[in-house]
């Protein structure tokens, strides 16, 4: 099962032994870490990515579910007064595009205050007691959730919408008299040019989840390649749930 999960350490020496305890339970087979960051949280309330461990895969955290989340997490929680109208857009688009839930983001931020640093991850879990266990013995405080396909299927919506509406306004315009035909055309032209922009940037988000679904596989592959028997067989499986998640999200 996909999850999101943060675990926010006092201090920095205890963050990174996090990361080499979770490290050991991606070996072990207990989890599947599929990228990882470790981050700080500074005085004036932004977040600075102190490490990505090179052995997990989406280094390059622009764009990827981590990375919008280390940027949601950078940002003010709530009602989020004060803002500017392309700040909070901003907000909400990291977590849009991080598949987690507001919920999830208030906990993490009240409890990462300035000074603290936290182990985050996007990763595969079944059974939360390793992770619980070996990051409790390390005085972490654990957060996790399970990452939704909300983005995708909102998007789909908001197209599907946005096409209903033009053909509606196409229709209307066949009919329309004279006078009115060129102001239908005008808010025709405005709504088509919006369609168009919202296509590509489904584009872009298409070739980014591609490409981290690649990314997770390439991982997962090498580590198939250095097992044996029931351990190997486990990856490859998990390799076919992973491809298969992807085709089902790339549905119509």
């Amino acid at each position: 099962m996909n999850k999101m999960i943060a675990i926010v350490f006092g201090n920095e020496k205890a963050a990174y032994e996090g990361v080499q305890a979770l490290s050991a339970l991606d070996r072990e087979g207990s989890i599947d870490v599929n990228s990882l960051a470790v981050i700080k949280k500074n005085a004036d309330g932004t977040v600075s990515r102190e490490r990505v461990d090179e052995q997990f895969p989406a280094w390059t955290l622009g764009g990827t579910a981590l990375g919008s989340l280390i940027g949601a997490l950078g940002g003010p929680v709530g009602l989020a007064i004060g803002m500017s109208a392309g700040s909070l857009a901003g907000l909400i688009g990291d977590l849009h595009t991080s598949g987690v839930d507001e919920d999830f983001l208030s906990e993490v931020s009240t409890a990462l205050i300035a000074g603290k640093f936290a182990v985050v991850a996007d990763m595969d879990e079944e059974w939360v007691t390793p992770v619980d266990m070996r990051m409790g013995a390390l005085g972490g405080a654990v957060f996790r959730t399970i990452t939704s396909d909300v983005e995708d299927e909102r998007r789909a919506r908001e197209v599907a919408a946005r096409r209903t509406e033009l053909d509606q306004l196409k229709a209307e315009h066949a009919k329309a008299r004279s006078d009115r035909k060129a102001k239908l055309q005008a808010q025709i032209d405005r709504l088509r040019e919006r369609l168009e922009k919202r296509l590509e940037q489904n584009q872009v988000r298409s070739k980014q989840a591609e490409e981290q679904v690649q990314a997770k596989v390439q991982a997962l592959q090498k580590k198939a390649d250095q097992e044996k028997g029931d351990a190997k067989a486990a990856i490859e499986a998990r390799i076919s749930r992973l491809r298969d998640d992807y085709q089902r999200r790339q549905q119509p």
